[in-house]
């Protein structure tokens, strides 16, 4: 049964990380996202998790303990942000590449310099071809049912990669919102137990992890790599359409909103959905065909999925809350460029950079975006492809 409760979104990911039970958590303090393990490791403390818990002296640290333990044969998780994130660059490369299927929550935060503490998606897009799978989070209960479906995902036997689960720092990670969670036996049967494979305890079959490719075979490798990102999408569908029996919650590749018969749409992602969701209802009221599509797997990003739902639009506007800085446009918008480029017809696109360093999304840019989009959608021109909006003259 489920139960519906007060939650801010870094208490909704320690609770799924609870009812995964992992084995080994590496854990390094950052804000805004120490909540998470505080609160992991005080279930910890009291008995409701049989976690080992390995309090390390950095974030490159902690996923180092992470790899190890997961290279030994445990289910492993842990949580950072921003210059945390940063921090384990190197390791990253070395998790995805090991097919270690660790969970991280991100509590995505804008990276210094200058310092802020606040929430944008600087630190996931800066890790976006690491490797690993990247779930996004619209709010607290999103977050909670991604973090839960991300150890599926991470553990599949076809899969085997690590996944982070973002959730917007402060925004997310620290409002409280009503939201339902699973009854621990359920969830935690959702979950299952985990399966090891080719773990190194096991020394009746000696393995190693890790060892020096050269020339003859490191792109071949890489290949594959390659070749299982292409399977993660249909386990994604796969593992949502089971927890949708459990919960009545649908969860996609993206969510589309009012989409379907739209000649005009907004491309967000994470909390900036729920604003401009509202907005769209508005616009709808008013007789104009706008509507939405949230990015949910942002990598491997979808793409032929993603060019099939816009593709009938006359206008899109992809908001992005980071910036490719010498690279033109965002990351997100140039994702959502290279999945129309294919399609036979494609929309006019237009690029907001927003929110960034933790500024507020304003319903009034959400309408802007939207009056720019009518006016492209009926005569063609664009005035500038890429806009800073929110910004203060």
């Amino acid at each position: 049964m489920a139960k519906k409760v007060a939650s801010t979104g870094n208490e909704a990911v320690a609770n799924a990380m609870r009812i995964a039970n992992p084995d080994v958590c590496g854990a390094y303090p950052i804000t805004p996202a120490t909540e998470i393990m505080q609160r992991f490791t005080s279930f910890v403390s009291n008995g409701k998790a049989k976690t080992e818990m390995v309090l390390a002296e950095s974030e490159h640290s902690a996923m180092s303990a992470c790899i190890g333990a997961a290279a030994a044969g445990g289910r492993v998780a842990t949580a950072t942000a921003s210059q945390g994130l940063a921090l384990m660059w190197e390791m990253l490369f070395i998790a995805s590449g090991l097919r270690l299927p660790i969970v991280m929550g991100v509590a995505n935060r804008a990276l210094a310099a200058p310092l802020n503490i606040h929430g944008d998606h600087s630190d996931g897009m800066g890790a976006r071809d690491c490797g690993w799978i990247h779930l996004y989070s619209e709010n607290a209960q999103e977050a909670f049912d991604n973090m839960l479906m991300a150890f599926r995902i991470a553990e599949h036997m076809d899969i085997r990669l690590p996944v982070m689960v973002g959730l917007d720092g402060f925004i997310t990670s620290h409002s409280i919102e009503t939201m339902e969670y699973l009854d621990d036996e359920t969830a935690a049967k959702f979950v299952g137990e985990y399966k090891a494979m080719k773990p190194l305890l096991d020394i009746k079959n000696p393995v190693s992890y890790g060892p020096l490719i050269l020339t003859d075979m490191y792109m071949e490798y890489r290949k594959a790599h390659d070749e299982v990102m292409k399977k993660v999408p249909g386990v994604v569908l796969e593992i949502a359409a089971e927890y949708e029996k459990l919960t009545g919650r649908k969860y996609g590749l993206f969510e589309t909103y009012r989409l379907e018969d739209a000649e005009i749409a907004v491309v967000v992602m994470s909390s900036a959905a729920g604003t401009t969701k509202d907005v769209v209802d508005a616009y709808r009221d008013k007789g104009v065909k706008v509507g939405l599509l949230k990015p949910r797997l942002f990598r491997p990003c979808p793409y032929e999925q993603l060019g099939a739902a816009l593709k009938h639009c006359k206008a899109v506007a992809v908001m992005d809350r980071a910036d490719c800085f010498g690279g033109s446009y965002g990351p997100l918008f140039q994702d959502i460029a290279s999945a129309l480029y294919t399609q036979p017809t494609k929309p006019v696109m237009i690029n907001k950079i927003y929110g960034l360093g933790g500024r507020d999304y304003m319903p009034d840019q959400a309408e802007k975006t939207i009056d720019e989009l009518i006016q492209i959608a009926k005569d063609g021109k664009v005035k500038s492809v890429k806009e800073y909006i929110g910004v203060r003259e």
